[in-house]
């Protein structure tokens, strides 16, 4: 065994999720499942890199960034990776970049919801697990997110009416998400100036995992995000935007019932932080309530994809504002 403090040139895990732009939980992944770099261990059992285990992952970090497979490339050797990117780089503007829906990489991530589903009708959560692990690293978070989890849980939900899946599929497969949240937080501070935003669901809905994917997406376009977690009445909900200072409050409607509750809290809210906050309502039983949405005036949500988008057009106006 090695003590690191013997010896500079070796490094903890998380020195080396900083310097080479890798989160700490992925390096892991990739050690575990590709055995991307082979760490030594002190005496107590901590990891330990080099200089070059620092080096593979900084370049194997911006390969998977341009589109490559980490399971095709983490065997490449240094010379390997320096010469792959810089073939990408002779070649621009042609490159690779991470899929976007419509990009022909998007086949692998219909793969992988053919690979999740089969697991979710066997209950088989292990094996979801993995491939929910190693599609996060070969697709990508927000890839993940709005090419796999999106149609994998909307075709969970149609299956689930017809009474080809059971509610407990679901619930499983949601669990595991939040079991792995760890891996698509971004753990990048943000600028003091960055739009801030609240997120979580209304009175009653208690199904979270609509709202906490969106406050990963949008922090991954820079937000920065106070996230709630669920089921908080009206009061609340503008409380913690009035303490924040927040741009956007972002709520997901999951569930619908022949109740006032939905409505009631979403007048309320408006009324307590009026016309100056952008509201956006998203999840699978948003379109219930259209009426209540329209005249409340919020923004509805079609996917992930539209929510990007209109981040986008809040981030233009403030700007306008500013000039």
């Amino acid at each position: 065994m090695t003590d690191i403090k013997d010896n500079p040139e070796q490094y903890s895990i998380s020195t080396v999720a900083k310097r080479s732009g890798i989160k700490t939980e992925l390096v892991r992944a990739w050690e575990r499942r590709y055995q991307a770099v082979t760490p030594t261990r002190t005496a107590g059992g901590h990891r330990i890199y080099t200089e070059q285990d620092i080096a593979r992952l900084t370049l194997l970090n911006q390969a998977t960034s341009h589109g490559h497979n980490i399971s095709r490339i983490a065997h490449y050797s240094l010379d390997e990776l320096k010469k792959l990117l810089q073939a990408e780089e002779a070649a621009k503007p042609t490159k690779l970049i991470p899929i976007t829906p419509g990009h022909p990489n998007k086949a692998l991530a219909e793969e992988y919801v053919g690979k999740c589903y089969t697991a979710v009708t066997a209950f088989d959560g292990k094996t979801l697990e993995s491939h929910f692990e190693n599609a996060i690293v070969e697709l990508g978070i927000q890839n993940f997110i709005e090419e796999l989890l999106d149609p994998l849980f909307t075709l969970i939900g149609e299956r689930w009416k017809t009474g080809e899946l059971r509610p407990v599929h679901e619930h499983m497969a949601s669990s595991i998400i939040r079991s792995l949240i760890y891996l698509l937080r971004n753990n990048a501070s943000c600028p003091p100036s960055a739009p801030k935003m609240v997120v979580t669901t209304p009175v009653g809905q208690l199904h979270e995992l609509g709202a906490l994917l969106a406050a990963i997406i949008a922090e991954l376009k820079g937000w920065q995000v106070t996230y709630l977690g669920a089921n908080l009445p009206a009061e609340e909900i503008a409380a913690a935007a009035k303490f924040t200072d927040a741009a956007a409050i972002t709520i997901s409607i999951s569930s619908c019932a022949d109740d006032n509750v939905v409505p009631k809290e979403l007048r309320r809210l408006r009324k307590l932080v009026g016309i100056d906050v952008a509201i956006i309502v998203g999840g699978r039983a948003a379109p219930y309530y259209e009426s209540i949405l329209n005249e409340v005036g919020v923004v509805k949500m079609h996917n992930f994809a539209h929510f990007r988008s209109y981040l986008d057009e809040l981030e233009s106006q403030k700007d306008k504002k500013r000039a």
